[in-house]
This record gives structure tokens, C-alpha cells and sequence, in this order.
């Protein structure tokens, strides 16, 4: 599999980083299988973070490091500071206290990747850096990055960091997919848009994304009749993206492939360093994520997709 550098580590990073959000303590059999599939098609990241199924997916990942003995080998990217009913916790106590708790669940004293889940635009971006730093001097963190920001406030956060000598963020974790979001999945979620690739593609600051593959839009279950999801609707039912997904569905039938692997190799092939998170349940759904990160696609096919060009 293809990997990316992130700056502060030095292991690669697989392009396809496992999601475990339906890791949980009840299903290590399941934990167990998917991950022997991960690893098989050459898988060395997980995602996780410290809210997913409510603590036990950065516990079941912990489990399933200390029974096969691959701490050290698998890179994990756990994410904190998330809000929580009484609003923005983007703050120096939040991270530490999420940090340690995530640790302790992960069975370790240090993590590959540390993001932060969600942005607090009222907070400057300078305590948010010095704070994550004090964790990476401890030798806690390898690189820090942030899920959800805007490319306005990375760029605050790596002019800041440029200023005063210390170590800013060495990825970002939005949205990005060949569908264009019409509104956030989630309050305060970032989706990548035209202005933000281009912000990407100068500052080459490598991208991670989760609904890589805008959560089976271009799965062929849906059709503009079809309303039964009401929230892939919301986000992603558009005159703009029914052509994407029709010029994806006649791409992927000149290659041998399928519209959604289309959709994911057009998140893999952008012109900066791009991970994509993904979820498969199954060999067959694994493999389909493989043979997708295998495509190469050109500049010229990247543009059609995209509507950029007729």
C-alpha cells in the first residue's frame, strides 16, 4: 500500500487508515478479523478517539495491541478536546485530561497522532499550539494535528508556530470526497471546497479524510428518488454531485471498477499528501478499498470528475 510522511514520525502512514468506531469490548472476535484483513492488504494506522463508543474503541484497540504484540508497529491517531454539552472545550485542562485518559485506554505512554476533534474559532491558536507542544516535549505525541478546522485558522496556527520556534500542526483531518457537502454531517465538521484544495495543494500539509467516500453516496444505493436517508440528503443530494457520481459511474466502467473505488481514488490521487479513513466490515469491502487506493488517476480524469472540466 502507498503511504504518506508526516512530519514527527518516523514510520510512514498508509494511505488507508482503519476507522474504529464500532471497535467495542463485546466484539473482539470481529476486532480480531478486520484487523488481520487490514493488516493484510498492508494497513499500519488506526482512527480513533476519545468519545467513539464511549471510550471502548481506544480500549478495544489497546486490547488488541497488548494480545498481538504490535505496539510500536501500528501507528494509532486518537482525537480529544471535542465539545460537549456545555459547549467548546478547546483548551489546555481538555486536552490533558483527554489525553491521559486516552493513554490509559490505549495501554500506552505515547501516540503516533494527536489531533484535535473540533475547533474553538474563539480561542487564538497560539495556547491551543503551546499546549499540544508541552505533550510532545513529554514524548506523549509524535505529530499533532487538528480534525475540523478551517484552512484559515491552519494557516493562523502554522504562521504562529513559524513566529515562535515551536512545532504546529503536521496534518488536518476534514472532509474531503468527490461529493461536495451542501452543509456540515455535524456541527462545527469542515468540508473540504474548491478555496480549501487550493490552500492544500500549496501548503502540501497532508489530509486525512473521514466519509472519503461520502458515506456510500457513490455506492449505487442511492438515486434522487430514493430520500430514505435523510441525512445523506441533506449533506449530499445535489444536481452537482448526481453528476459526479453518473461521470464516476462511467469512469469506473472503462477501468473494471465501481464508482465508489472511483470516489476514493479521486481523494487518494489530489496533489498533496491525502489519507483516506475508511470503515469496511467485510473481505470483500476491504478489498474493494485496496484495488480503490491502487487507481491512479490523471489530472485531466481528476478535473472531469470534479466538474472542472466538460
Amino acid at each position: 500500500m502507498k503511504t504518506i510522511t508526516i512530519q514527527g514520525l518516523a514510520a510512514p502512514v498508509s494511505q488507508l487508515i482503519m476507522g474504529t468506531d464500532f471497535f467495542r469490548l463485546n466484539n473482539p472476535d470481529e476486532v480480531s478479523d478486520i484487523m488481520d484483513k487490514y493488516l493484510a492488504i498492508g494497513g499500519n494506522t488506526l482512527d480513533t478517539g476519545f468519545i467513539y463508543c464511549g471510550g471502548e474503541s481506544e480500549q478495544a484497540i489497546g486490547k488488541w495491541l497488548d494480545e498481538n504484540n504490535k505496539h510500536g508497529e501500528i501507528n494509532v491517531l486518537t482525537k480529544g478536546a471535542h465539545h460537549d454539552a456545555n459547549g467548546p472545550r478547546v483548551n489546555a485542562t481538555a486536552i490533558r485530561s483527554d489525553l491521559m485518559i486516552s493513554l490509559e485506554r490505549l495501554h500506552t505512554d505515547y501516540v503516533a497522532l494527536y489531533a484535535l476533534h473540533r475547533d474553538d474559532p474563539e480561542v487564538p491558536v497560539g495556547p491551543i499550539l503551546e499546549a499540544l507542544n508541552e505533550h510532545i516535549e513529554a514524548g506523549r505525541i509524535g505529530a499533532i494535528g487538528a480534525s475540523n478546522w478551517s484552512h484559515e485558522r491552519l494557516q493562523a496556527a502554522a504562521e504562529y508556530a513559524s513566529q515562535h520556534g515551536i512545532i504546529g500542526f503536521s496534518f488536518s483531518s476534514p472532509n474531503l470526497s468527490l461529493a461536495k457537502a451542501n452543509e456540515p454531517f455535524w456541527m462545527n465538521c469542515v468540508s473540504i471546497d474548491a478555496e480549501g484544495l487550493k490552500w492544500y495543494e500549496e501548503h502540501q500539509l497532508p489530509l486525512l479524510s473521514w466519509s472519503a467516500q461520502a458515506r456510500g453516496f457513490f455506492s449505487g444505493r442511492f438515486t434522487p428518488e430514493n430520500r430514505d436517508n435523510a441525512d445523506l440528503v441533506r449533506v449530499f443530494y445535489s444536481d452537482e454531485n448526481w453528476e459526479r457520481l453518473r461521470r464516476a459511474e462511467e469512469l469506473a466502467k472503462k477501468k473494471g471498477l465501481s464508482a465508489i473505488q472511483i470516489a476514493l481514488a479521486y481523494v487518494l490521487n489530489q496533489p498533496f499528501p491525502t489519507c483516506a479513513l475508511i470503515g469496511p466490515r467485510s473481505e470483500e469491502e476491504m478489498r474493494s478499498c485496496q484495488q480503490g487506493a491502487e487507481l491512479e488517476l490523471t489530472a485531466t480524469e481528476m478535473a472531469w470528475l470534479d466538474l472542472s472540466e466538460k
